[in-house]
């Protein structure tokens, strides 16, 4: 049974930083490309960052140059750093993975932005 495992979600002022993690357990094979998504009350659940296992990422435009997500391979985790956080970037975020074409999510970390 897969799980993703996710941490460091919380309430941050605007400006600061959190960096959340997702580990992925009980899989014998790969993990393909992982991610982040991100739902505030009353929107649809939108992509916020991914990256596929040789390294390539990709990012909303809503937080290019301020969030960055990063791997360890080994260890099946993803890492996404946010940085310059703003009351817009408040919801509840979803680690995703994919593996052997089945996607996987975790149960979600909160991250509010407030003073």
């Amino acid at each position: 049974q897969v799980q993703l495992v996710e941490s460091g979600g919380g309430l941050v002022q605007p400006g600061g930083s959190l960096r959340l993690s997702c580990a992925a357990s009980g899989s014998s094979f790969s993990v393909n490309a992982m991610g982040w998504y991100r739902q505030a009350p009353g929107k649809q659940r939108e992509l916020v960052a991914s990256i596929t296992s040789g390294g390539t990422t990709d990012f909303a435009d809503a937080v290019k140059g301020r969030f960055t997500i990063s791997r360890d391979n080994a260890k099946n985790t993803v890492y996404l750093q946010m940085n310059s956080l703003k009351p817009e970037d408040t919801a509840a975020y979803y680690c995703n993975a994919i593996i052997r074409f089945r996607v996987y999510w975790g149960q979600g970390t909160q991250v509010t932005v407030s003073s």
